[in-house]
């Protein structure tokens, strides 16, 4: 039998539309979004089916918005006879898709993992004023550059090392001044593109501290049980179970950096995976894993048709 891993994507990847054609063609799916707009009390399906998409964009929405069209797939899937325990070996997602993650993974209920994420998008919006942070792609650059980089460029105002999303393709974050620095030192070193990201606040540093403190308490409180399979946690690049533990890495992840070419790695290193399925809007992470790994095969389930040719595979 395949040794599987489910990933699930974060922010960055929704796009006004998303999840509407499983809406249309499945009623677990349409379920997923109605329990989510219950959850929220308002209508987030119609701003992911219709837009605007600077609403859409709004983190508070964004992050919810990407778990429910995960948890679609996830529901759907079981619909179809196929239950997360039999075809996974693990699961991990990229920052907030870790929350999907455990809840595919029966950690949290739906309701929880969105009122989760609703406040953690407007904790970590709010933990920065806008315009004070912000954040840099850096590309083709090792690690060990990168974080050279954001050392000097930190003189001063905080640069950290927030994203290492793919050889050569890694993210800083921190004070608006000091990651301006970081992009003309990642050039003159020799970055083939260091660029501004469209983004509202600097996740994953240490300027999140407020939104670290939010959910801490907020995690404190939710009912999180230990997930059916796995899960590789962001800052550990490694697998946890427990509760008490996961909750405490998911307070370190909001200011931490997402280890996601060592999560890969050790997923299809240790961990013996030969396939990487991503469950939910779009292709970011299979397209990151071709580049981690290329030996190892990458299967976005994104549509009726991708669910289907999955399913149908097994």
């Amino acid at each position: 039998m395949t040794k599987r891993a489910l990933t699930f994507p974060g922010q960055g990847s929704q796009a006004v539309g998303m999840g509407q054609d499983l809406a249309i063609e499945f009623a677990e799916a349409r379920a997923v979004f109605e329990e989510v707009d219950a959850a929220l009390e308002t209508k987030l399906s119609a701003i992911m089916f219709e837009g605007p998409e600077e609403t859409l964009r709004l983190t508070e929405n964004a992050q919810p918005a990407l778990m429910a069209v995960s948890m679609a797939v996830v529901r759907v899937l079981e619909a179809k006879g196929v239950k997360i325990a039999d075809i996974a070996d693990y699961v991990a997602g990229h920052s907030l898709g870790e929350y999907s993650a455990l809840c595919a993974a029966g950690s949290l209920s739906i309701s929880d993992t969105a009122r989760l994420l609703q406040t953690r998008g407007r904790a970590m919006q709010q933990a920065v004023p806008v315009g004070e942070g912000a954040m840099a792609a850096i590309l083709g650059l090792e690690l060990s550059d990168v974080e050279e980089v954001a050392a000097a460029a930190g003189q001063g105002g905080v640069c950290d090392v927030a994203n290492d999303n793919a050889p050569g393709q890694v993210v800083v974050s921190g004070a608006a001044s000091a990651v301006e620095r970081a992009i003309e030192l990642a050039k003159a070193k020799g970055a083939k593109r260091a660029m501004l990201l469209p983004v509202s606040a600097p996740f994953h540093c240490s300027m999140m501290g407020p939104a670290a403190e939010a959910m801490e308490g907020a995690l404190a409180n939710a009912d999180l049980q230990a997930p059916v399979v796995p899960l590789v946690s962001n800052v550990l690049a490694s697998p946890i179970t427990d509760p008490q533990e996961i909750k405490r890495r998911l307070v370190e992840q909001v200011c931490g950096k997402v280890r996601w070419t060592e999560s890969v790695a050790w997923l299809s290193g240790e961990g013996g995976v030969e396939e990487l399925a991503e469950l939910g809007t779009g292709k970011v992470l299979s397209g990151l894993a071709r580049r981690i790994n290329r030996d190892v095969k990458a299967v976005p389930l994104n549509t009726a048709a991708d669910i289907e040719a999955f399913v149908a595979s097994l």
